[in-house]
C-alpha cells in the first residue's frame, strides 16, 4: 500500500494476533516513555491524530494511535452487512484495546484519548480497567454512563415523530445504520474524495452556519433543528446532504488544516475498505442488541481523572440533549474541565491541534502533579 503522508518521526507498523486481528499502529515518540492511547472515530483513521502526535510526545510520552476494528489498514473483520455485529460491540472494542497494549509490552496508560466514537470507547475502557487506563480525555462526544436497568420505553416513537414532519427528516445513526448507506457513500456521484471533502467540511468550524446551542430535548422538533449532516431529510442519503455544502475551490485552496494529500489519503484509505466497518458501530448501538451487557454497569461512573475538550462550533456536544450536563453531574466523578475550542468545529485535533495539545498537556500535568503518575 503507498505509505500514508506521516510527518518525520511518526512510524507505522503492523501487530498480528490482536483479538483476532492484525492491527495498523501509528507510534510516535520513546517507548520508554510513558504511553497514550489515541482513538480516532468515523470516518477517521489512526492518521487523523497526525498533527498531536509529535508534539505530544514532545511533552514526554510514547505515543500510540491505532486503526481501529473496521478501520484503515487493520485487517481481520468483516464488512458483510449481515455478518456477526458482536465484534463490534463496546466491549470487544475496548478488548482490542487490552490486547494492543499486551502486544507493545504495556500494562497500562497514563491515559486514554478518544475522539468522536473514538470517545465512548475511551470512556468504556475507563469504566471498564481503571487499572490500565488511568486517565481519559474524551473529545466532541460528551459520556452520559451506563445505560440504566429498567429504564421506561420511550412513550413515542422518535423516527415516526421525524418522518412526521413538515420536511419529514431521518437521524444519521439510524440511516447509518440501513444496508444502503455504505454504497451510497462509495458511489457517491460527485466521488468519494469530494464526499470526503464536503463531509469534513460541513462538520467544521469553516461552515458558519455550525454554531451549537442546547436543545430542548429529545423530541422531532427539537432534534430538527440540528444541521443535516445530523438530522438528514429523509428523502435524500449523506452523499446528497453534504454535496449542497460542498466548499468553493477557493475555500479548499486556503484549508489549512485537511490540505488535499490528506483528503487523498483518507479516501485512498475508504476507497480501499469501504466503510461498513465503522457502519457497524452504529448498527450496534441502534439496534439495541447489546445494551443488556452495558447495563451490568448501570450506576457506575468513570472515577479516574477526566476532562473533555471539543470544537466551539462542534454540534456533537449537542446532539443528545443534557448529556454534556450529565457527564459533569454523574457519569464522571473526576472531571477536571471542560474546554471548548474556538475555530474548531468537529475535527478538533485536525482543525486546532496546538490548542488540543496545549490542553491535553495541562490535563496530563495535572495528574503529574497529582502523583497519578511520575516523568
Amino acid at each position: 500500500m503507498t505509505p500514508l503522508p506521516l510527518p518525520a518521526g511518526i512510524t507505522s507498523r503492523m501487530i498480528p494476533g490482536i483479538n483476532g486481528l492484525d492491527m495498523h499502529l501509528l507510534e510516535a515518540g520513546d517507548p520508554a516513555h510513558p504511553c497514550l492511547l489515541l482513538l480516532h472515530g468515523f470516518p477517521e483513521l489512526a492518521f487523523s491524530w497526525r498533527k498531536v502526535m509529535l508534539p505530544l510526545a514532545a511533552l514526554g510520552y510514547h505515543v500510540i494511535a491505532p486503526d481501529q476494528r473496521g478501520y484503515g489498514r487493520t485487517t481481520g473483520w468483516s464488512d458483510s452487512y449481515d455478518g456477526d455485529l458482536a465484534p463490534f460491540r463496546l466491549f470487544n472494542l475496548v478488548r482490542d484495546m487490552l490486547g494492543l497494549l499486551h502486544a507493545v509490552g504495556r500494562g497500562h496508560v497514563e491515559a486514554v484519548i478518544g475522539h468522536d466514537f473514538g470517545s465512548p470507547v475511551a470512556a468504556w475502557c475507563a469504566l471498564l480497567r481503571p487499572d490500565v487506563f488511568r486517565a481519559v480525555a474524551l473529545m466532541s462526544s460528551p459520556f452520559t454512563g451506563p445505560p440504566s436497568i429498567g429504564r421506561p420505553r420511550p412513550a413515542r416513537d422518535i423516527h415516526a415523530d421525524l418522518l412526521a414532519l413538515p420536511r419529514p427528516r431521518q437521524h444519521y445513526q439510524w440511516y447509518y445504520s440501513t444496508p444502503a448507506a455504505n454504497a451510497a457513500m462509495m458511489n457517491a456521484p460527485q466521488g468519494l474524495p469530494a464526499f470526503l471533502r464536503a463531509y469534513y467540511h460541513h462538520k467544521s468550524a469553516d461552515w458558519p452556519a455550525n454554531r451549537p446551542y442546547r436543545l430542548a430535548g429529545w423530541t422531532a422538533e427539537a432534534l430538527a433543528e440540528l444541521p443535516t449532516y445530523y438530522v438528514m431529510n429523509a428523502d435524500q442519503d449523506m452523499a446528497a446532504t453534504v454535496a449542497a455544502e460542498m466548499p468553493t475551490a477557493a475555500q479548499i485552496a486556503s484549508n489549512t488544516w485537511l490540505p488535499e494529500a490528506d483528503l487523498a489519503a483518507y479516501a485512498a484509505e475508504y476507497g480501499r475498505t469501504g466503510f461498513q466497518g465503522g457502519l457497524q458501530w452504529y448498527r450496534c448501538r441502534t439496534t439495541g442488541r447489546f445494551e443488556a451487557e452495558l447495563e451490568l454497569f448501570s450506576g457506575r461512573a468513570i472515577a479516574v481523572p477526566c476532562c473533555f475538550i471539543s470544537g466551539a462550533s462542534d454540534w456533537g456536544i449537542q446532539q443528545s440533549p443534557g448529556a454534556l450536563e450529565e457527564m459533569q453531574g454523574t457519569s464522571c466523578t473526576d472531571l477536571r474541565f471542560i474546554e471548548l475550542i474556538p475555530g474548531a468545529g468537529h475535527w478538533v485535533q485536525q482543525e486546532q491541534p496546538e490548542a488540543v495539545v496545549r490542553h491535553l498537556g495541562r490535563f496530563l500535568a495535572g495528574l503529574a502533579s497529582d502523583g497519578k503518575f511520575h516523568l
